[in-house]
């Protein structure tokens, strides 16, 4: 995937940042702590323009999320729960996502924004929370721009290491989506237990 990645920013430039990152903030899987260290790579190598490869990263992340949270919101549980269950998604996971932005609301999106693996699904549970878009589209493109400037610092510092800073960056992005998951797992589980003691004293 990393070479993949290489190939098409060297060969797309800016636009094909645009594109790479679109398409990780409509919950394709194509990592962000990939494409943008490597942004950055090529920035230090004189072959693009660094505030250029940020902007792009973080419009073009930012739009692709305001596609998958209008079609959340436009579609709902029948859109995901349908063509949804081929990459995973249950009724289960709905469930916690509009729990979570219930509870959290709309520091949820910012800070999901740069954290690794969420900020590619982020946007799903605001669409189906119907929280506000322009609101919504502004802390998207704010958390973006964090983060993408974040990983093209990285490459851009590296220089000709960048490969191995990136393996190093998906390791900790794991580690990171991991805590995550657990974190919001003890929750719900809370928030379940919780139901549970409520309906048996009522």
């Amino acid at each position: 995937m990393g070479q993949l990645i290489t190939n098409w920013v060297t060969g797309g430039g800016i636009p094909a940042i645009f594109v790479l990152m679109a398409l990780n903030g409509c919950g394709i899987p194509i990592p962000s702590e990939v494409i943008m260290p490597v942004a950055g790579y090529f920035a230090a190598t004189g072959h693009l323009n660094v505030a250029a490869a940020v902007i792009a990263g973080a419009v073009g992340n930012t739009l692709g999320g305001l596609l998958a949270y209008s079609l959340a919101r436009r579609y709902g549980r029948p859109l995901l729960l349908g063509p949804g269950r081929r990459i995973g998604i249950s009724p289960s996971h709905l469930d916690l996502a509009e729990g979570w932005f219930a509870r959290f609301g709309y520091p949820a999106v910012f800070f999901g924004r740069f954290l690794p693996v969420v900020t590619s699904y982020v946007s799903f549970p605001a669409g189906l929370a119907k929280i506000n878009p322009v609101a919504f589209a502004v802390l998207s493109l704010a958390g973006s721009l964090v983060w993408c400037s974040a990983l093209t610092a990285v490459g851009y510092g590296v220089g000709a290491n960048y490969t191995r800073v990136s393996g190093g960056i998906s390791k900790v992005a794991i580690g990171l989506g991991v805590v995550v998951v657990v974190v919001i797992a003890a929750w719900f589980i809370r928030g379940r237990r919780a139901s549970a003691r409520r309906r048996s004293t009522s």
